[in-house]
């Protein structure tokens, strides 16, 4: 009878160990009206349609993750790009970009750098970007020019990250460059 107590104790202090952990909506401690700023803008720009009504961003969705979703709005004629390469999820890119928040607030850009060339980012596409690159650039042909806006949950979700604040829609005006592994003939095997 005395292992009642203790076992109904036990039950308690796991019922709210597992509460604190299962933050329903994942934005822990996330400004809240940030938050829906973010939300909104990124909701607004998922609405927004073309001269003609037809929609301005295509929803593109992660083909390893039905819920993992960016808009992108290409910027060139993609029938001209079609036959060029286009990246796999493994593969190293050469991308030029400009990041600037959902009020437009200039965060990063490529062209600042000079290595590898001229205001180029290289980076592999699996490895060390948020997660919104991937699903982008896996649809895109070297060539090909998009504005690409990243919800926070693909972006860096519910972590600050230097001047990004938890909880950040981003957007980014990208251009595929290039896939140095395949235009030099040395697939990569990693």
């Amino acid at each position: 009878m005395k292992k009642f107590p203790m076992i109904l104790m036990l039950c308690f202090l796991v019922a709210g160990i597992m509460t604190s952990c299962l933050d329903s909506d994942n934005t822990g401690d996330i400004d809240k009206d940030y938050l829906e700023a973010n939300t909104n803008f990124f909701k607004a720009q998922a609405s927004l349609k073309n001269a003609d009504g037809t929609d301005y961003y295509k929803v593109v969705t992660a083909a390893w993750d039905p819920t993992a979703q960016v808009l992108m709005h290409w910027f060139n004629d993609t029938a001209a790009t079609a036959g060029n390469l286009k990246p796999l999820y493994t593969s190293i890119v050469d991308v030029k970009y400009k990041l600037t928040l959902y009020d437009g607030t200039a965060v990063d850009s490529s062209y600042t750098r000079t290595s590898p060339a001229d205001s180029v980012f290289r980076t592999r596409i699996n490895t060390g970007v948020i997660m919104g690159w991937p699903i982008a650039l896996t649809r895109m042909h070297i060539g090909d020019s998009c504005r690409v806006v990243v919800p926070y949950s693909q972006g860096y979700g519910s972590t600050d990250y230097d001047l990004i604040k938890a909880g950040s829609t981003l957007v980014f005006d990208m251009k595929l460059v290039g896939i140095p592994a395949y235009e030099t003939g040395k697939a990569s095997s990693n």
